[in-house]
Formats: structure tokens, sequence, C-alpha cells
């Protein structure tokens, strides 16, 4: 097995799959800045390998797969590179532009920006211990791209603006059955079940692959553009009053006043 070493990530090839795993368990696997050029990184490495058949991406310590941007991270602050100050549509375009299947393996918690990769990865398979969910408008973001585009052509328009909407958090289970995941098995069968697919992907042509991917995303292609478009439109949104609100009562542990801060900004304006 070949090893990358990386501060955030852990990487690794064996028998033609290239595993990515995010190492930041004391932090439910939320992403710094570290852990965004890491994962640009790893990803590029992976899928310009020619001995990879297969990438799987997951999270270190059995509890959480990620769970977006770390909430330590002041939106402010983090102004790096990327329309929101950090890449994160690079690492959405790298996903589903590696000329190979993208699978997340899950065990734990997929939320926010976590339940969003999980969304973009061509295959996702979860332990039963699982739980998917969004929680963009309680803490004041959204991601208007594939999170949101891309998950209603998987999941249904209603079931997508439920999630968004509401935010609740869905078992595996419930996840399998709105298709947002392709099998769940017991915790104790997930490396198994997902070597076993890797297996089987890594028996088939690589070239027929690659192009069924790109087949499948060109149909979708026109959600970049949205993305695009969007992310321009929520960079200025975390400038605002209302969606720092979100960040402040998330961190001060009380629930956020939207509608109050809302008015009186539009008071003052």
């Amino acid at each position: 097995m070949t090893e990358t070493s990386y501060e955030d990530l852990i990487y690794g090839v064996k028998d033609n799959v290239a595993t990515i795993t995010i190492n930041r368990p004391e932090r439910m696997n939320a992403f710094r800045v570290t852990t965004y050029f890491e994962m640009i990184d790893a990803l590029t490495k992976a899928s310009w390998d020619d001995d990879v058949a297969a990438i799987v991406i997951t999270g270190a310590g059995g509890r959480a797969f990620g769970v977006g941007g770390d909430s330590g991270d002041k939106k402010s602050g983090r102004a790096v590179r990327g329309t929101l100050g950090v890449p994160v549509e690079e690492i959405h375009s790298l996903i589903r532009d590696a000329p190979k299947p993208v699978i997340a393996k899950v065990n734990g918690f997929a939320i926010g920006g976590g339940n969003v990769i999980a969304t973009i990865c061509d295959l996702t398979i979860a332990s039963d211990k699982s739980v998917f969910g969004q929680v963009g408008p309680k803490v004041g973001s959204v991601d208007p791209g594939f999170g949101t585009a891309y998950l209603a052509r998987i999941v249904g328009e209603k079931k997508a603006r439920e999630i968004w909407y509401l935010c609740r958090r869905y078992s595996a289970q419930e996840a399998l059955e709105m298709g947002l995941v392709n099998k769940v098995v017991p915790e104790e069968d997930l490396d198994s079940e997902v070597d076993a697919w890797c297996a089987e992907i890594a028996e088939r042509s690589p070239t027929a692959i690659a192009i069924a991917k790109r087949s499948f995303n060109a149909d979708s292609e026109n959600i970049r553009g949205i993305a695009n478009m969007g992310f321009q439109t929520v960079a200025h949104y975390y400038a605002t009053d209302e969606a720092k609100e979100g960040g402040n009562a998330f961190r001060e542990k009380r629930t956020p006043e939207f509608r109050k801060v809302l008015k009186q900004s539009k008071s003052q304006g």
C-alpha cells in the first residue's frame, strides 16, 4: 500500500483503490482551510493515477463522515481562495471531473457540507448507524449548487426542499429509501462492502467507466453554472447581519433570531 502524508487527511492506495480519510475526528471531520487544500491535492492525485480504479472518501473515528466547514473558523477570517474564501467549489468539481467512480463511505453523521459531498459522489454506501441532513438555514448558510439542484435530481424536488427547509435528520434507511444512498450495511460490514464494490469496479474497463461518468455528468452540468452564480450570492449573504446571527447563535448555543435581525437591518437600510 502506498501512502502520502497529510496533516488533516490519511491517503493511501491499495488494490487499485485510493482511500481519502478526513482525519479530524475531534472536530467531527469538519473542514478547516488546510483540509480543503489537502483534499484538492488528494483528489487530483487519485483522479489521474492510472493504477486507481475507484476513489473512496470517508471520515475517521466512526462518529462522522463529515459536517462541512469547521464552525470554529469565522467566515470573515478564511478569505484564502474561492468565492466563499475556501475552495469548496473546486472540491465539488474534482469529484465530478474525476474519470473514475468516487464512493462516499459513510459511517456516522453526514451533515451540511458533508452531506453535500456524499450527494455529489457517484456512489454512497453507509453503515446503519449513519445520519444524513442539512443545517444551512439553521446556521445562516446554504449550498446553492450541487447541494440543492443536484440533490433534487437524486431525491426529487419535494424531498430536497424538505431536507433544506426543515433541516431534519434522516437515518441511513430513510436515506436509502429516498435514493440518497446506494446501500446500507451493518457498521461492522461497511469496510468489506465498500471493498467488494471497488473490486468489481476494478475489473471493468476504465475508459468505458470514464465515458459513462462523463455522459451522466453532461446531463446535469448546467448545475455547475447555477453553483457559480449561487456562490457569488452566498458570498454577499455571509456579509449580512442575518447570516452572522446564525453563526453567532450556533457558537453561543442559542436559538438564532433571524427575523429580528433581518427587520433591524431593513429599518437601518
